[in-house]
């Protein structure tokens, strides 16, 4: 019985490790380094609508994580991608489904999320 509860162990271990873990195919980068880029990519809060409405960065298109599987088309797979959520978690995985199941491979993300952002926001 002990040897189940340790395999029940690791596999939640793995579990929460690989969902703060960044994938080696996405770039995170400061604010300042992603308001340099931002504005030559596709923009996308991978925010909910109602917090997306709350403020959002200037130019950014809401597509949340919830809706990515269904509105992953509205994405151009050529083109860089911009993302960001609260606090970045979310993004990593959205950047995580765009590349394995839509083929992006220009993907960057916002350290620390929407939360750390001080530039300018749309209300």
């Amino acid at each position: 019985m002990n040897w189940v509860l340790g395999i029940m162990t690791a596999v939640l271990v793995f579990l929460i490790v690989k969902r703060f873990i960044k994938p080696k195919y996405l770039k995170e980068v400061p604010e300042e380094e992603f308001r340099q880029g931002y504005r030559k990519a596709q923009l996308i809060d991978v925010r909910e609508q109602r917090e997306f409405e709350t403020g959002h960065i200037l130019g950014a298109r809401n597509i949340p994580l919830s809706q990515m599987r269904q509105r992953s088309a509205e994405i151009r797979p050529d083109k860089p991608v911009y993302l960001y959520c609260q606090t970045g978690s979310r993004s990593i995985r959205a950047a995580e489904f765009l590349k394995k199941k839509h083929g992006c491979e220009d993907l960057t993300h916002l350290k620390g999320g929407f939360r750390k952002w001080t530039g300018k926001v749309k209300k």
